[in-house]
């Protein structure tokens, strides 16, 4: 069964009494019973604790359309037993394409309906809000970390600032986790774009030779269903009244579109472009104009706020200016933060989309062993690049890794916009997997991008 109209997708995304109560009780610091196949990360040993014995499979779609708490454990513990036993081609066998049909697309008619920032206000006196950055496929870290930081609830919100796919084994089991919690909790869970949710970057970067290894026959059909629900995923997030979160970062202000003018037929477009030498940051009326639903987020153009929010990185140089390292998007300095800031009065930005692989070439800004950088501070608060991924990238053309830690954000009541960190170190052993690109060839941060195999966008 399928949401296929507005009634049924509020049924499907609103729990009920019992489920509220199973929420709550998820808020637990043991989120799993013991016969669950959560994760565990002491400080001696980061070791997972042994499948759930019995998993329910095939994972079925509810007769009612309405995800329980309950049904998403069973997902999780599914995709974890599977990771450790199955061979991806048998992927199907215990989650069914009619059920990913059913799921994307209720997930996908929630998020196209959202804004391009969407506004986590909802919140009160006993709320906390979960900030998440770059996944990147790591399955079993993504576990751990909902099982650290407690499940989303009524009052646990979270927000993932993108890149849940490419480079990793499990990028599609990681991304339906999350549409799973999306569709259950809509007003709790918010999911953002990242610059690799493109058909540009997944692929390249293994996503797309994943869903087809996985789905054999229909994964043309399952791929082309995740393009699609990439394209709706918002852009921001506007976490109370002080703090911006995005994929990539801050924005340029763009032209007005041309506008013929009233009267007589065939006048002459009037249009005065701003000279393409001068940059200025944007705002967020020119932010939720833009237009998202692009698979690849052009360069060029007068639709370049997608692509400047999902690509653009921070310098220690003073000014906004083109990104030229990766062809697409900005590079803002000290002082542009500050300007945004105060301009939009605000106190903290939280970024994502630069990994220990990224850091080691960006001289000036702190590297990314504990999950996190402080790389602004300014009179009107302060700017993080916040990073998910444990042990980054899972498969290394090299002996020598990064070893860094991955790390979540939680914000607390009054204002939420004082950033309380968590680091956590990757689950180990990973289960053995074959990576899905050619990981000894192709770059690992993302820099000089083959802009002409990307789709451009007017």
């Amino acid at each position: 069964m399928s949401c296929n109209s507005d009634a049924e997708i509020a049924a499907a995304a609103a729990p009920s009494a019992s489920a509220s109560q199973e929420v709550a009780e998820a808020a637990s610091p043991s989120v799993f019973d013991s016969a669950s196949s959560a994760v565990t990360n002491s400080e001696s040993e980061h070791n997972p604790s042994p499948p759930r014995p019995n998993p329910e499979t095939p994972v079925g779609w509810p007769a009612d359309g309405k995800l329980s708490l309950e049904w998403i454990r069973n997902l999780m513990s599914v995709f974890d037993w599977a990771s450790r036993n199955l061979d991806p081609t048998q992927l199907p066998d215990v989650f069914p394409v009619e059920v990913f049909d059913s799921l994307v697309l209720c997930a996908s008619k929630i998020l196209h309906k959202e804004a391009n920032c969407v506004a986590v206000d909802q919140l009160g006196s006993e709320s906390t809000v979960v900030v998440v950055g770059d996944l990147h496929g790591q399955l079993h870290d993504l576990l751990y970390l909902l099982n650290d930081a407690g499940f989303p609830s009524e009052n646990r919100f979270f927000v993932f600032n993108g890149d849940y796919v490419d480079r990793g084994a499990w990028g599609l089991e990681s991304f339906l986790i999350l549409l799973a919690w999306k569709v259950f909790l809509p007003r709790s869970v918010y999911l953002l774009r990242g610059n690799h949710e493109s058909k540009y970057c997944t692929s390249v970067y293994g996503f797309e030779k994943e869903v087809l290894t996985k789905y054999g026959d229909k994964g043309k059909h399952v791929y082309r269903k995740c393009l699609g629900c990439f394209e709706g995923l918002p852009l921001t997030s506007m976490v109370g009244k002080y703090v911006y979160t995005a994929h990539g970062g801050l924005f340029r202000s763009t032209p007005a579109t041309p506008k013929r003018s009233k009267g007589k037929k065939n006048r002459r477009i009037s249009f005065n472009p701003e000279p393409s030498s001068t940059l200025s940051l944007g705002s967020f009326e020119e932010l939720n104009k833009a237009r998202r639903s692009v698979l690849d987020p052009p360069w060029e153009g007068s639709n370049l706020i997608p692509g400047d929010v999902l690509w653009s990185d921070p310098s220690m140089k003073p000014g906004l200016s083109p990104n030229k390292e990766r062809g697409i998007g900005l590079l803002w300095g000290p002082d542009c933060t500050e300007d945004f800031l105060k301009k939009f009065q605000l106190k903290l930005i939280i970024r994502s989309h630069e990994g220990p692989d990224a850091r080691d070439k960006r001289p000036g800004l702190g590297g990314m062993d504990n999950g996190y950088t402080i790389d602004h501070v300014v009179e009107s608060g302060k700017l993080i690049t916040l990073f998910s991924a444990p042990d980054y990238p899972q498969f290394q053309g090299t002996e020598e890794r990064y070893r860094n830690k991955g790390a979540y954000i939680v914000l607390e009541p009054p204002n939420f916009d004082d950033p309380v960190f968590h680091s956590f170190e990757a689950i180990t052993p990973r289960p053995k997997a074959n990576p899905f690109y050619d990981f000894e060839e192709v770059i690992d941060s993302d820099e000089e991008l083959d802009l002409a195999s990307m789709a451009t966008s007017p």
